[in-house]
């Protein structure tokens, strides 16, 4: 791991496996996913298989459940299976849902991926999911190299506080403010999000009103014109 790093070796070492970890997590990429139409429980292997790398543990969590996916339908955030099967769009979406379900509300994630789905699951043409996943996960690289940056530095300054503190409590302290320091980030990146979102949101709920109007306008007008004549 490049950058310079303070403070104590244990936790140093502890940061630089951690860090060695996140390289080792992948994304998977669009050409992975079969290329066939799969059943409940293929779907389910796969995301394991694919997405267990990620789980805080492992050997004991469930990277998503037949429940969860039937939940995720149940409310529009995934388009229904067809006679039971999913397809390669399927697994894109649900890939996008794994990713925001952690720190999203489900209708947080309904918004946001609602325009995705209406306008380009299963289309015609070259500008599909597919495209879309490819084109944000292909940010990836350099996004991750930014993070590890910006991880580095605020250990860095982390390592640099707490210096009048009793001994005893000094390694404590300098890891507490490094543990704040990462969530105040992640509290105001959250909450941006939560803040687009709900401009996507109230943007799609005047289109939504402002096409009912003009349905209701037609209506009213062809039964005017139907009076006049």
């Amino acid at each position: 791991m490049s950058g310079r790093l303070r403070g104590n070796m244990d936790t140093k070492d502890l940061l630089n496996k951690i860090m060695e970890s996140v390289d080792s997590i992948g994304h998977i990429n669009a050409s992975d996913i079969p290329n066939i139409d799969l059943y409940m429980d293929q779907v389910t292997t796969f995301m394991d298989k694919n997405l267990r790398r990620g789980s805080r543990y492992p050997d004991a969590d469930k990277v998503m459940t037949k429940t969860m996916i039937n939940n995720y339908a149940k409310n529009d955030l995934l388009p229904p299976p067809v006679k039971k099967k999913y397809s390669r769009e399927h697994v894109l979406v649900l890939i996008f849902i794994y990713y925001y379900k952690g720190i999203l509300s489900i209708s947080d994630i309904q918004t946001l991926l609602a325009p995705v789905t209406d306008n380009f699951f299963q289309k015609d043409g070259g500008f599909d999911i597919e495209t879309i996943y490819e084109e944000v996960f292909g940010m990836k690289a350099e996004q991750m190299e930014r993070l590890k940056a910006d991880v580095i530095d605020k250990y860095d300054c982390a390592m640099g506080t707490f210096e009048d503190a009793p001994k005893e409590n000094k390694e404590f302290l300098k890891l507490f403010s490094f543990i704040c320091a990462l969530s105040f980030d992640v509290y105001m990146k959250k909450m941006i999000i939560e803040r687009l979102i709900d401009s996507m949101r109230e943007t799609r709920e005047k289109e939504q009103d402002a096409k009912q109007n003009a349905k209701q306008n037609a209506k009213q007008n062809a039964w005017k014109n139907g009076e006049e004549k």
